[in-house]
């Protein structure tokens, strides 16, 4: 499974945010904070407008990251993807034929080996590194894993996300509506601008 090439993934902390990324040519948006009850109303949203919503589970306000919140998720909500830090999402994900992306934190070395494990046991269709202002660390997950990097958070400048793209991520996730708007343009697409 891929973005089909949209090398950027708006990522939306709150409902303007997510208004603006559901009227941009972005196909897929992520989802940060929101509450349970705003789930289903966006995902209908989502569907009317032709977005791939993915939801970022760890960041559900009133949602546990306990199995019966990966059922749920799963379930009723059905989202195309879900990011998670959590094993149980992931796999969860997996099974239901969402895409499954792993959150992968670049604390240190120990973490960094902690989390290839759980990548090795759940087998994510992505993985997302944090923060992704350290392009040299996506190439190294690649070729340890052979698993799609997606980066994300601390990125400011359009250079950042060029020199993550050239390090070899597929995409880059950003809530920053302007490094949207400089590469809508890479979108080909008739919707309004951002």
């Amino acid at each position: 499974m891929s973005f089909q090439n949209q090398r950027i993934i708006p990522a939306a902390k709150t409902i303007s945010q997510v208004d603006r990324a559901f009227s941009s040519p972005f196909e897929y948006v992520v989802l940060l904070e929101t509450h349970i009850s705003q789930l289903r109303p966006l995902k209908r949203e989502a569907e009317r407008v032709g977005k791939k919503l993915i939801i970022h589970a760890d960041l559900i306000n009133g949602l546990k990251t306990d199995n019966f919140a990966a059922d749920f998720l799963c379930n009723e909500i059905q989202p195309d993807g879900i990011i998670s830090t959590r094993s149980n999402m992931i796999m969860k994900a997996k099974e239901r034929g969402i895409l499954a992306i792993q959150r992968v934190f670049l604390i240190d070395t120990i973490a960094l080996e902690k989390s290839y494990s759980l990548i090795e046991k759940n087998a994510p269709d992505y993985i997302e590194l944090l923060p992704g202002i350290i392009p040299e660390m996506i190439q190294e997950v690649y070729e340890r894993t052979k698993i799609p990097v997606i980066t994300g958070g601390l990125i400011r400048h359009a250079e950042e996300i060029e020199r993550a793209l050239d390090a070899g991520a597929v995409a880059v996730t950003t809530s920053d509506k302007k490094l949207w708007r400089k590469f809508q343009n890479n979108i080909d697409d008739s919707r309004d601008p951002i």
